[in-house]
């Protein structure tokens, strides 16, 4: 028996029964690369995570529409609201065009991420893309009077849309708190800050002179801000409501937040029913960082020349890794857990190899039901690949 498949759904904190909103139709919506870098051991989290689900809620039957953005613009640097956008800084380092950079590191990861076996999403639109849209957006939700124009960047209004709306409740943040902790001392002048609160987040962005990527706009030349493409690309593919939206668990706060109140302000309903997060790889028990040294691409892993890696690992001892830790709980990178990943993958084929041949009897047909059985039962508390493996 295949049994209910139950999802931990982070905006709930809690384990729900998965109902599609019109089954057998499910709409899968996934944040994607920011690319303006070579892809790292932390990207093959997301797409082995979402493969997983992606495949077995095929195998269950169910016609998946699987939406997974390129972000190629308007992510700035640091997450937050200033400051230069990535792939800007990134071409600007390489006197290279934005384009040229988003182009080559797109590139790179789908070879990259390619050779991990993962299903191609259904449908990958750019943000660059669908400018037209996201200036739709904004236009909608200044005149619903939940965003404010602020010397050519307009921003979204976090203390109004508060008023009727849980604001934090996806990422346990408390909006005072996050008022309080956003560094924003009293202002000496009046008007001095664009923002008319720390927590409010930009819709737009007027484009400094240097800045190379710049669209027209009816509040002049500039650039969407971060959040913005995953409300309209998520609504224009799959509606106004879907089923899924997942992503890494460092999206939580601001980029899903924001997503949920521009979302929820332009369709008045809550853009995804279920919200799943993967947390992250550490390398050694730390974060990966620069200041660390302690980077490594995938590219790296699978030639196995970086200076922390022993030897080269195969995509499949990589994906076999990944699945050996349930998708919420951290994964700590290291050549020996790689090494034993690598055993346990060649015992995991060698047995495969040889259920062609064996012979079985009613005693050993029934036992091995009840393993089948026992799979999906796994399968479906969350997606326990762990206990099944």
């Amino acid at each position: 028996m295949q049994g209910e498949l139950k999802i931990y759904n982070t905006y709930t904190r809690s384990l729900e029964v998965f109902k599609p909103i019109k089954a057998p139709f499910v709409g899968l919506y996934v944040c994607g690369p920011t690319v303006y870098g070579a892809p790292h051991l932390g990207h093959a989290r997301g797409p082995i995570t979402f493969d997983i689900v992606h495949r077995y809620l095929l195998h269950l039957g169910y016609r998946v529409r699987y939406v997974r953005n390129i972000t190629d613009v308007g992510h700035l640097v640091g997450d937050a609201d200033e400051g230069e956008d990535k792939i800007a800084k990134k071409a600007r380092l390489e006197q290279l065009e934005p384009m040229e950079i988003a182009q080559l590191y797109t590139n790179s990861y789908h070879n990259e991420i390619g050779k991990l076996n993962v299903l191609p999403p259904s449908i990958e639109p750019l943000a660059s893309g669908h400018i037209p849209e996201q200036i739709e957006m904004v236009q909608k939700i200044l005149e619903l009077g939940l965003a404010y124009e602020s010397n050519g960047s307009v921003y979204f209004d976090v203390n109004k849309y508060a008023q009727n709306h849980d604001y934090g409740k996806l990422s346990g943040r408390i909006l005072d708190d996050l008022i309080a902790g956003a560094g924003n001392e009293v202002r000496q002048l009046e008007g001095q800050d664009e923002k008319r609160n720390p927590a409010d987040f930009a819709l737009w962005k007027k484009a400094a002179p240097e800045h190379i990527m710049r669209w027209n706009s009816p509040w002049g030349e500039g650039f969407p801000g971060w959040h913005l493409e995953c409300s309209v690309m998520s609504t224009k593919y799959l509606g106004q409501e879907f089923d899924i939206h997942g992503g890494g668990m460092d999206l939580l706060f601001p980029h899903h937040e924001s997503e949920i109140a521009q979302s929820t302000t332009c369709n008045h309903v809550h853009p995804a029913r279920v919200w799943m997060h993967h947390n992250m790889i550490t390398v050694n028990g730390q974060k990966m960082a620069k200041s660390l040294n302690n980077g490594i691409n995938l590219s790296d892993l699978f030639t196995g020349e970086n200076h922390l890696l022993e030897k080269a690992y195969s995509p499949m001892t990589m994906k076999f890794f990944v699945q050996q830790a349930h998708y919420r709980g951290t994964i700590d990178f290291s050549n020996e857990a790689l090494q034993a990943a690598e055993k346990g993958l060649a015992r995991l084929f060698n047995a495969y190899k040889l259920v062609d041949g064996l012979k079985t009897s009613a005693t050993s047909t029934s036992n091995i039901q009840k393993l089948i059985d026992a799979c999906y039962a796994d399968m479906n508390e969350d997606f326990n690949t762990p206990k099944v493996i």
